[in-house]
């Protein structure tokens, strides 16, 4: 088929799912992070993602897999969301049963589309580089190929995983398609230091697109189970009467699972799994210490301030503060400070353990303060 026809039968979904749980006390389950402005744009971070696909692939062929609980803020952000494109979550599941439903009910929609997965919570600049490695992908997965999109490394993170790519691929339309040899998990400092010398490690940004047939047969090599759950639920999405019934009986049984470990790990073991490197901006905003990062670059104060009616007073320090409350916060003299303030929770902590904060989280869950996240 034609690039265009390609094109044509492409269709974004979008799972909004998880708390952002490093990101606490200011995300958290009933306000996730991609309900959040984290970058002083003046929207959420929801509404970006929307507003970088809807170009590609129109408002009406986006659909978005979202918690219950999230329903009335998803559709306040995108009026422009059909019912039909809104796919909620009784519980979180991870990617795999999210991706593999959206997958299995737009298939049984529209046979042979094209579907990209892109979170929700993450900040993408320089548009159309993004739109480019987009179309690309399209094209090399109209080949067959399940597809990622990496991110050339610009320091050695030790918060992502590593995309280890091959040769080219000779991929009509995606003339920059790499083979991928391996899913590489987050590493530690010196094996990430080796990772961006060497050249050939991507950061592992998330997102996939594949033809949603091939993508089904991934999942269904290495989990026929869930394979088959989110089958029998795509054929009863549809009608009002039997979906209920089948959500209620089908979804608490499916297998928790991150797609890159039951799609994209075994695609590139097989060498079925393609990569497009990415030549724009891309964070995924994962601790304070990156939205800190995020909100001074290029900036000639070194302290970044979020909150609509933040009062900070600061001398000589670096770092961020985010405010949602009245109180008067005063810094002297720190740096690389993290100052995050609520009406009912305050943390203080660095960007050098930024990543603890989720420890915190899973404490208060386990102490039973489940009222505070």
């Amino acid at each position: 088929m034609t690039e265009t026809t390609a094109h044509e039968r492409f269709y974004s979904v979008i799972p909004a799912g998880g708390i952002g749980s490093r990101l606490w006390p200011l995300s958290r389950a009933d306000a996730p992070k991609f309900l959040h402005d984290l970058t002083g744009s003046g929207q959420t971070l929801l509404r970006d993602t929307w507003e970088r696909l809807a170009p590609i692939a129109g408002d009406q062929r986006i659909m978005v897999v979202t918690g219950r609980a999230h329903r009335a803020a998803v559709e306040a952000q995108l009026p422009a969301l059909t019912d039909e494109n809104i796919v909620l979550e009784s519980e979180p599941r991870d990617s795999s049963a999210a991706i593999g439903l959206a997958a299995a009910i737009l298939e049984r929609r529209e046979p042979g589309v094209i579907i990209g997965s892109f979170a929700a919570d993450h900040v993408i600049g320089q548009r159309e580089g993004f739109r480019a490695a987009v179309r690309q992908a399209i094209a090399a997965a109209d080949a067959g190929y399940i597809t990622t999109i990496g991110i050339r490394p610009t320091e050695p993170a030790v918060g992502f995983g590593y995309i280890h790519t091959g040769g080219s691929l000779d991929v009509p339309g995606a003339e920059g398609a790499l083979a991928v040899t391996e899913f590489v998990e987050k590493p530690d400092l010196d094996t990430a230091k080796a990772y961006v010398e060497g050249g050939d490690h991507l950061w592992n940004a998330g997102m996939f697109i594949a033809r949603a047939d091939r993508l089904l047969e991934e999942l269904h090599r290495s989990q026929p189970e869930l394979h088959d759950g989110l089958v029998e639920l795509a054929a009863a999405w549809d009608d009002p009467v039997t979906r209920g019934p089948a959500v209620d009986r089908i979804w608490p049984t499916l297998t928790k699972i991150a797609i890159d470990y039951s799609v994209a790990e075994p695609a590139a073991d097989a060498g079925r799994l393609a990569v497009i490197p990415g030549t724009f901006d891309w964070d995924d905003v994962g601790d304070f210490a990156s939205l800190a990062k995020l909100n001074t670059a290029g900036r000639a104060s070194d302290l970044a301030i979020l909150g609509e009616h933040a009062r900070v007073l600061a001398d000589a320090s670096s770092g961020i503060v985010v405010s949602r409350s009245k109180r008067v916060i005063s810094l002297i003299g720190v740096q690389d400070i993290v100052v995050v303030d609520t009406p009912d929770a305050l943390l203080v902590t660095t960007s050098e353990h930024a990543q603890r904060v989720k420890s915190v989280v899973d404490a208060l869950r386990m102490g039973g303060s489940g009222d505070v996240l």
